[in-house]
């Protein structure tokens, strides 16, 4: 059955993979970004009359509301969201400005927050949907210095979990996707932000975020055209994971952690069920 998805961040990456594994799947696709000419030569290789191509900056509320009302005007509903716009604020937390996190904040969580509101209504009328939110294994697992960027996936992380529970009634449904490292634009120059400043203290004790991360762009082992097309999977079923890790990478550092993280509530749970009170 062919769906509509509307896709964020579709420019490049994990957004860009999911748009053109889509249309190729015959699905229609609205996919937004903040740059519409880098959008269409993303896309160019699936242009027609099922792919839609409109600008969106998903840090502005009111721009993530127009866009889904033109997305329901062009094709009638929407079936499929996938959140995948972000980027990524590297560093020692004492080393970013508390506005660099904002901005964060803005456009990783604000983002998905905003198109999620203004996509509930339309798929609650529909009394059908799924929304895919892109988090990452940084909002499982505790990584050196993404803190930042790491607390915006983890807060992505609760709102779709929760937002699960509360919309599963009307027949909606909610993934949230935590990938490994993707080749994606996220370490990029243009896209990646590093700290204005370096405290002495840990300039003396490490390499910079920047010397540590940045080799890594473009030497990712995840291909984002692969995920794309996981998702269209994911997408096709009746009952979609509501936590999916995505990568070999990711099952190997997410997997233990999570394990760890149990073992250490059995290992002091005779201390918690100690602040239990009687009544």
């Amino acid at each position: 059955m062919s769906k509509v998805w509307f896709i964020t961040g579709a420019g490049s990456g994990i957004g860009a993979g999911t748009a053109r594994a889509a249309v190729k799947a015959g699905h229609r696709v609205v996919a937004t970004g903040r740059n519409v000419d880098k959008l269409r030569k993303a896309l160019r290789d699936v242009a027609g009359d099922n792919l839609a191509v409109l600008p969106l900056d998903v840090s502005d509320e009111a721009q993530a509301t127009t866009a889904i009302d033109q997305a329901v005007k062009r094709f009638g509903r929407i079936d499929v969201v996938l959140n995948s716009a972000g980027y990524s604020l590297l560093g020692n937390f004492e080393e970013l400005a508390t506005q660099a996190i904002e901005r964060q904040f803005a456009t990783n969580f604000g983002g998905v927050m905003h198109v999620m509101r203004a996509a509930l209504p339309v798929m609650r009328k529909q009394r059908a949907g799924h929304l895919i939110n892109i988090s990452s294994v940084a909002g499982v697992v505790a990584l050196k210095h993404c803190g930042a960027y790491g607390a915006s996936k983890f807060a992505v992380e609760g709102l779709s979990l929760a937002v699960a529970e509360e919309v599963e009634k009307f027949g909606i449904n909610v993934t949230v996707v935590e990938p490994g490292f993707f080749r994606t634009d996220l370490l990029d120059a243009a896209n990646v932000r590093w700290p204005s400043q370096r405290i002495d203290d840990y300039a003396e004790a490490e390499v910079s975020a920047q010397a540590m991360w940045s080799p890594y762009a473009g030497q990712q082992p995840g291909d984002p055209e692969k995920l794309g097309q996981v998702l269209v999977t994911l997408a096709g079923m009746e009952r979609p994971p509501r936590v999916f890790v995505a990568g070999g990478d990711a099952i190997a550092v997410v997997g233990p952690a999570v394990e760890a993280r149990l073992k250490a509530v059995h290992a002091f749970e005779e201390l918690s069920k100690s602040t239990d009170g009687s009544f």
